[in-house]
């Protein structure tokens, strides 16, 4: 589909990527890895047309559409969030527009023999399809389901963008892009601003309503999930693998050893033909050996073994200072914005060495708490830090916040005091950032080189609790695995903010789960919480359903009995609390929604029996080409609407439990 085809790109002399060839096909869902800088970003940037190689070509056929999602972005301010989503579906109104354009046209000529009069007839034809295949689809019931699917509230639908915070207002990008179905969808980093609930939702879409997929990120479980094509750049090559990123890594290790034992028992074979050549290049017996060996000798095809991007991350934090037993209890602890109550009545104690994560939806408190934490912002109840408990603080938005117009070597050399400032080069080669990468400005660095940059600043002096918002949004897959291997071998306190499961599993023993305005802790790693959260909600489960039936079953004179017994001037009294005027409007909206399931049944039902009318009559051989399309219009009214049913449904449910 599209196809790269000699692409070269270069900066200052440096070579970014040299001669690369593949092709993006249908279907294909991509992996596209490498460390950070090596130019995963600019590949996707080129690919959407929004940067220039240096040599080569992307080529993409006619009516093929790109949608591509940046790390960051600037979001217009001046829409509620459904308005903005709602531009999605922009390209019906300009279809129509063309619709009108083209009908003017046609009524305008008289050359109906002509052929350009048969190409207008049949580009109207063809845009009336388009238009046909475009409106059938229940926009409104799409955008309910995608926006709710990245974690929005239908009470958030109608509030401004403007209210919403970076990682939100990339969600709403998110999923206008998603609705517009485009044929290849690029994706940078689509999980950075996304909760474990919501990347679940992300992970079955691209997985069963996506078109082709490129995606670059660093959430191992997410892309392992998606792709079932690994592309891997390095040092200006790539290397193409048809499986997904866990294989991708055992094939590549096998590979390079397959190379590397090639190589060796070529260089054997090569070693012994020049010795015989050298033993009797000047004996006359030997000469017409000789010859043969020297020209077999130039035959050899020399094999290269792959060069190795061996540059890596030397991470270890420094010895933690003893801190007292307890370094966090909380008690109480409550936050409130205005009438919006974050959290409250969180208590529990983190005891000194362990590892803990703070897990749950984005917008629940878990950023709000470590500022509680760290002071930064008033609560109630009572937080007591620990004996000589030293803090170290990375922030969600820590990189955003560096300096982008100083140096690498600057940036660190600013904050650094005492003898550390004798070792600021030995540090920044430890990460990456020796020799001339020290001299450059921080605005040109990727966004895992500015997170590596900030990441140095929590080692310049040794501090006893880590707390860590975020540290992996993007961080290459190696210095992932580096940085966890650093905070499991810290011997002081750790709080982990993330909601990357590959990255928390093995490495904390404790988790907090933030919502529903509560902070509740379980035991155990990030997969068993994960697990016990799906047990507990399928028990509650099926706990309600057999009381509704039991309700439902009810006789009347059973219904009459209940409320003869004792306890029921009680449950009057609590209805009582609800005054008349807000019974009556509760009663109505109930209604409201009962009649909106049954009228989404009865038009389900309705559309079944005319598929079933339409299957009738193509079994009796009508088969003339119009019934097919009657009958795939008809499928596809079916599936919107079990979509407004299914919409329709949660809604009622959600109202019943309110």
């Amino acid at each position: 589909m599209i196809s790269i085809n000699n692409l070269s790109v270069e900066f200052s002399a440096k070579s970014l990527f040299d001669n690369i060839n593949y092709v993006i096909n249908k279907k294909d869902k991509i992996a596209l890895v490498g460390k950070n800088g090596a130019g995963k970003s600019t590949m996707l940037k080129i690919i959407a047309g929004l940067q220039h190689p240096t040599s080569g070509s992307v080529a993409v056929p006619q009516g093929v559409t790109i949608g591509y999602l940046p790390q960051h972005m600037t979001i217009s301010d001046s829409l509620t969030v459904i308005e903005e989503v709602r531009k999605a579906f922009s390209s019906i109104d300009e279809m129509h527009a063309r619709f009108d354009r083209l009908n003017e046209q046609l009524s305008s000529r008289t050359d109906y023999d002509s052929p350009e009069y048969q190409k207008l007839i049949d580009n109207i034809t063809t845009l009336t399809e388009h238009i046909a295949m475009a409106e059938s689809e229940n926009c409104e019931a799409e955008m309910e389901k995608t926006l709710i699917g990245l974690g929005f509230k239908r009470s958030d639908f109608n509030r401004p963008t403007a209210e919403f915070s970076g990682g939100w207002r990339m969600r709403i990008e998110l999923a206008k892009l998603l609705l517009t179905r485009p044929d290849v969808l690029l994706l940078d980093e689509p999980t950075n601003h996304l909760d474990i609930e919501s990347i679940q939702w992300l992970e079955n879409f691209l997985i069963t309503k996506a078109n082709a997929v490129v995606l670059v990120s660093h959430d191992r479980a997410f892309i392992d999930n998606v792709t079932n094509r690994t592309i891997e750049i390095s040092l200006g090559k790539i290397y193409d693998y048809s499986v997904n990123y866990s294989k991708y890594v055992v094939l590549r290790q096998e590979r390079l050893e397959q190379q590397r034992r090639a190589y060796m028992n070529q260089q054997k074979q090569i070693q012994d033909t020049e010795e015989f050549i050298e033993r009797f290049r000047y004996k006359a017996t030997k000469s017409v050996q000789v010859q043969s060996r020297i020209k077999q000798l130039a035959k050899i095809e020399r094999i290269e073994v792959d060069e190795v991007d061996t540059s890596h991350l030397n991470l270890r934090f420094p010895p933690a200072p003893r801190s007292g037993d307890y370094p966090v209890i909380a008690d109480n602890v409550g936050k409130a914005y205005g009438d919006h109550q974050v959290f409250d009545h969180a208590t529990f104690t983190i005891k000194r060495g362990e590892k803990v994560a703070f897990v749950g939806k984005n917008g629940e408190g878990k950023s709000t708490l470590v500022k509680c934490i760290m002071n930064e912002i008033p609560y109630t109840g009572s937080l007591k830090i620990g004996h000589n408990v030293k803090i170290g603080y990375f922030a969600q938005n820590q990189a955003q916040l560096l300096d982008g117009e100083i140096t690498v070597f600057d940036t660190i050399d600013r904050v650094a005091v005492g003898d550390i400032r004798t070792k600021i080069r030995d540090i920044l080669g430890a990460f990456m950032f020796g020799g001339e990468a020290s001299d450059k400005k921080v605005k040109v660095l990727s966004g895992g080189e500015k997170t590596r940059l900030a990441m140095i600043r929590l080692l310049l002096e040794p501090v006893n609790l880590l707390i860590l918002d975020e540290p992996t949004n993007h961080l290459d897959m190696g210095t992932k695995d580096i940085l966890k291997q650093a905070i499991k071998e810290f011997n002081g306190t750790v709080i982990v903010v993330s909601h990357d499961r590959e990255f928390l599993d093995g490495l904390v023993e404790k988790v907090y789960e933030f919502g529903d305005g509560k902070v509740k802790e379980c035991l155990g790693g990030i997969y068993e919480f994960l697990e016990k959260k799906k047990l507990s909600s399928l028990n509650e489960l099926e706990k309600s359903q057999p009381a509704t039936r039991q309700e439902s079953a009810k006789t009347p004179a059973a219904s009459d009995k209940k409320e003869r017994t004792p306890e029921a001037p009680a449950d009057e009294k609590a209805v009582r609390k609800l005054s008349y005027a807000e019974q009556r409007e509760r009663d109505k909206m109930l209604k409201r929604a009962e009649r909106k399931v049954k009228d989404a049944e009865e038009e389900i039902a309705r559309i079944e029996q005319e598929i079933a009318d339409v299957e009738a009559r193509i079994s009796a051989g009508e088969v003339e080409p119009e019934i097919f399309d009657t009958h795939a219009a008809l499928n596809k009214k079916l599936d919107n609407a079990m979509s407004l049913w299914e919409l329709a449904t949660i809604e009622l449910e959600e109202f019943k439990k309110s």
